[in-house]
């Protein structure tokens, strides 16, 4: 998963954040309005104010494609799924869903809305620009606007390119969805269309190095390396759907797992328990018998010996709400989004009345596709709705049990 690392509170409900290779884009983009494009169109103005208008004009941008993926986020959660985040990164925003659409028409409006948000953008900016234009402002200002109306209305255009994981490709999905009646089949071929177009962008991005055209070729094939490999991860995660279909967290899980004191140190852990049972994954209970934390064996490894007999288990414990939670009658499939983060791909099982009853490890995991015939597939945690900006331009343990043993 992209996670944030500058996050920036809740909008709509949501969480929302920036990760830092966003800044990336904001150089772009000030470096090649500020000192290429503004001050060639409209000159005539110090130096600083083409450094605000590109400054601004990131601001702007920035906040169009929060609002194309928080209009995804906010469909979704109209159409029963959660939104775990939103996060804003280098190649554009990604809204992360927890679970997938029930219908074909779900999907179908989960995916057009967001580039509806960008037209819209685009139809704002251009109102703006106009206005500017006729009631005789600043050039530079209307220029601006203009900018911001042209790169949203590419912004809707570029996604609705049918691929996956573009939102066209979830179009492309739905409407196969609808035709075949079999989402997977739909996810698979909307898959390979945008494995196809990648490896398309690719080689456009390669042949304008060769021509001169340097950065927006390596811009191009960078784009097409993510949609190769965000693609091939989406047949692979449809394909693991199909083969798991059905299955139950309770007939993955193992339990009862053997847990710990979060005042428990990390040395006496290791005696009491890691040494003798080795096991990988101990969840921390407290005296009332209530979830409040997991270790890791690598999070124990991390502490130094010299630190161990010091170092208390909650010091060093995801928090319980970074933890992955499933109740046993969840469908394994939906819980599989959320296994990631802290936890290195473990989650808890809770009873109805909140007592932790069982584990769902790689381990498990691993175990139940192999016994649907999938031999050693990996497990993939997608991400789900990933929006593109188009080339930019200057201008466990578990008692009685052996799995995730060492």
């Amino acid at each position: 998963m992209m996670r944030s690392s500058i996050p920036l509170g809740r909008i709509a409900g949501v969480q929302v954040g920036l990760n830092l290779s966003v800044l990336v884009i904001v150089v772009i983009l000030v470096a090649g309005l500020a000192l290429g494009r503004f001050p060639v169109v409209f000159p005539g103005y110090p130096p600083v104010v083409y450094l605000l208008a590109g400054l601004a004009s990131a601001a702007l941008f920035l906040a169009s494609l929060l609002a194309h993926e928080l209009a995804h986020a906010v469909t979704a959660r109209r159409n029963g799924i959660e939104v775990e985040r939103i996060t804003l990164w280098l190649l554009g925003g990604v809204a992360e869903l927890r679970g997938e659409p029930r219908s074909p028409g779900a999907d179908l409006r989960i995916a057009v809305v967001g580039p509806g948000a960008s037209l819209l953008a685009g139809l704002v900016f251009g109102l703006l620009a106009g206005l500017v234009a006729t009631t005789g402002g600043a050039a530079l200002l209307a220029g601006m606007f203009s900018y911001l109306a042209a790169v949203n209305v590419l912004l809707a255009i570029f996604n609705l390119i049918p691929a996956a994981p573009l939102d066209g490709g979830r179009v492309l999905r739905a409407a196969l969805w609808a035709r075949w009646g079999d989402r997977a089949r739909a996810a698979i071929a909307a898959a390979r269309a945008g494995r196809v177009f990648g490896y398309v962008l690719i080689a456009l991005g390669f042949l304008q190095v060769v021509t001169g055209s340097g950065f927006e070729g390596l811009w191009l094939a960078l784009i097409g390396l993510f949609l190769v490999n965000a693609a091939s991860a989406e047949e692979q995660h449809a394909r693991l759907g199909t083969a798991l279909y059905g299955v139950r967290v309770a007939d993955v899980m193992s339990g009862p797992p053997v847990a710990a004191h979060p005042d428990e140190s990390v040395s006496s852990l290791i005696e009491r328990v890691v040494m003798r049972q080795r096991l990988s994954t101990y969840p921390l209970v407290d005296e009332n018998g209530a979830f409040v934390g997991l270790v890791t064996l690598n999070r124990i490894r991390r502490v130094s010996p010299e630190r161990r007999p010091h170092t208390l288990l909650r010091d060093i414990a995801c928090s319980p709400q970074d933890v992955p939670r499933a109740s046993p009658e969840e469908a394994l499939t939906d819980l599989l989004d959320r296994m990631g983060g802290c936890t290195d791909g473990r989650a808890v099982v809770l009873d109805p009345a909140g007592r932790l009853i069982g584990l769902i490890t790689p381990t498990d995991i691993s175990r139940v596709i192999q016994t649907a015939g999938l031999g050693a597939a990996g497990l993939y945690s997608g991400l789900r709705g990933a929006d593109l900006v188009p080339a930019a331009r200057p201008r466990d343990g578990r008692g009685g049990s052996d799995h995730d043993r060492l």
